[in-house]
């Protein structure tokens, strides 16, 4: 069990996320962990290690073992309604469905002809509808894609629907958008925009919102600016909870960017995602895999 510093903004923090917390480091071994996500159907969590090439599994009764390797600069993961796995890969600059047989399929990888940028982060809708952020990550140097031109002019939401094969910008609202979760009621698309990375006196480090209509996003608004560092991904639980990555461990928000507590890892925190329940939170922070349990 390793120490757990937990940062208190707002006294309702234990009474919505909990008063009795424990963490556990599951895994140190790997260079960028990303793109976790609970597999319902097999019990086993899957991440990403973009920088080093692989997917991992973990599951309580066999540890982390290599679920791919290599595995197209993989980040971003998701379960489709089917209960298959949907991963962002920066190598193919594509979206990629692994069916329960173990066939992985190249599902869309440009629009109108122009390749995709790299594909980060994704969401699956409950209308089967996949929803991804595009930005350029994976094609400015070879650590984690390969070099390459960008095709297109922006990094934007997607919107990609695997059973016409259409696919829409959904709002060109945005300047370097990551991690994305939809509201309880589907309604609101939230986005990490950390332009910051590229743009350090005026680039942005904010949660924003959009409402969604049908295939597109409207009405943008800031959420939240998050400090410190930048909020890259993040989860939303079904009482509206934001759990939110930043420079230092997950951030505890309200949907109207009331701040509630941090718990403070002190390491860059890239990820998270709710285990076979939402006391428990899987997070991805710098070369380590941790377990968070709240009770």
């Amino acid at each position: 069990m390793n120490n757990l510093n937990i940062e208190v903004y707002d006294d309702r923090f234990y009474q919505l996320v909990g008063n009795n917390f424990k963490l556990d480091e599951l895994y140190d071994q790997v260079i960028w962990a990303e793109g976790p996500v609970w597999q319902q159907d097999t019990g086993f969590l899957i991440f990403s290690d973009v920088k080093g090439n692989r997917m991992y599994r973990w599951s309580e009764s066999e540890g982390t073992q290599v679920f791919r390797d290599p595995s197209y600069f993989s980040n971003g993961n998701s379960i489709d309604t089917q209960g298959n796995l949907v991963t962002c890969e920066h190598g193919r600059r594509c979206i990629s469905r692994t069916n329960k047989d173990g066939e992985i399929v190249v599902l869309v990888d440009n629009i109108e002809g122009k390749k995709l940028n790299s594909p980060n982060d994704v969401v699956v809708k409950s209308d089967g509808s996949i929803w991804f952020t595009d930005p350029p990550y994976g094609i400015l140097s070879n650590d984690e894609g390969q070099k390459a031109p960008s095709e297109i002019i922006g990094c934007y939401v997607y919107r990609f629907d695997p059973i016409t094969q259409e696919i829409n910008i959904a709002t060109f609202n945005t300047m370097r958008p990551n991690g994305l979760a939809f509201s309880p009621d589907e309604k609101t698309l939230f986005v990490a925009d950390m332009s910051v990375v590229e743009f350090q006196k005026n680039g942005l480090h904010h949660l924003v919102a959009f409402d969604v209509n049908g295939k597109y996003l409207e009405n943008r608004r800031t959420v939240s600016e998050i400090n410190p560092g930048i909020p890259d991904g993040f989860r939303i639980s079904q009482n509206g909870l934001i759990f939110c990555s930043c420079g230092t461990g997950i951030i505890v928000l309200l949907t109207d960017g009331t701040k509630l507590g941090q718990f403070v890892l002190n390491k860059t925190t890239s990820n998270c995602a709710f285990g076979s329940n939402e006391q428990t939170l899987f997070i991805t922070a710098t070369n380590s895999l941790y377990r968070l349990t709240m009770n």
